[in-house]
């Protein structure tokens, strides 16, 4: 019995959070902290203009995620890292948990029953993720982390941002410090973007795909799933 728990505990499921597990973006979050500096009405007015720019970032997206991360993580620059860390709870509770999709928990669930690691591999900022990997359950969060000088963000990343290539490295990276048999262990993700870190597993899903993953994934038979949110969205 000893033998066969030390065996499972040798296997991991890694996961993709933006658009796999939540039905949100890292501009959902910054939206949110900026908002709640803001009374009601200044904070419409300066959304109308913010959704000009995130047209921007739309087609960044689009040619590389990294430079996208690198670009849109800017926007924190000066901000106050204790007032945004302390609306962490609010993020969660009001956003986030909304936005998590109800097959998402017990899918983590059954990962940790079965003895897996489970691992959170994110572009999205480490303490935002924080309270989703305490509900979730989660072992590990290899997740974006901001600079910080004299109580403000800095609106810099230290070290590259965690997309594409950079998640497959984490991946790759996280089994061999921790004798993961990769060739056995479980991915989730829902972007393009996502395929390195699919590749790296021997059991690669799918969550709610972009029209090339989703392509992809039904080229090389890989479980595709749809996933919703309790007032039934996939995804936007």
């Amino acid at each position: 019995m000893a033998s066969d728990q030390t065996t499972s505990r040798k296997v991991a499921a890694f996961f993709d959070v933006d658009g796999t597990l939540v039905n949100a973006t890292i501009v959902h979050y910054y939206v949110f902290f900026r908002r709640k500096r803001m009374s009601p009405l200044l904070g419409r007015l300066w959304y109308a203009g913010y959704l000009v720019k995130c047209i921007y970032y739309l087609l960044l997206d689009k040619i590389d995620r990294g430079r996208l991360n690198i670009a849109f993580y800017r926007d924190y620059a000066g901000l106050p890292v204790e007032e945004i860390k302390g609306r962490v709870a609010q993020c969660d509770a009001e956003l986030i948990q909304p936005r998590q999709f109800v097959q998402a928990a017990a899918c983590v669930a059954e990962h940790n029953s079965a003895g897996r690691t489970t691992v959170l591999v994110t572009g999205s900022v480490d303490f935002i993720m924080a309270p989703l990997a305490r509900r979730l359950g989660v072992d590990t969060v290899e997740a974006a982390t901001l600079v910080e000088k004299n109580g403000r963000f800095t609106g810099q990343l230290a070290g590259p941002p965690v997309g594409k290539d950079e998640k497959a490295r984490r991946v790759l990276a996280f089994a061999s410090e921790h004798e993961i048999d990769l060739a056995q262990s479980y991915a989730y993700g829902d972007s393009i973007a996502d395929l390195p870190m699919l590749e790296a597993v021997g059991h690669p899903h799918v969550v709610n795909p972009d029209r090339a993953l989703a392509a992809t994934a039904r080229s090389r038979g890989w479980p595709i799933h749809a996933w919703h949110t309790a007032n039934g969205s996939a995804q936007g």
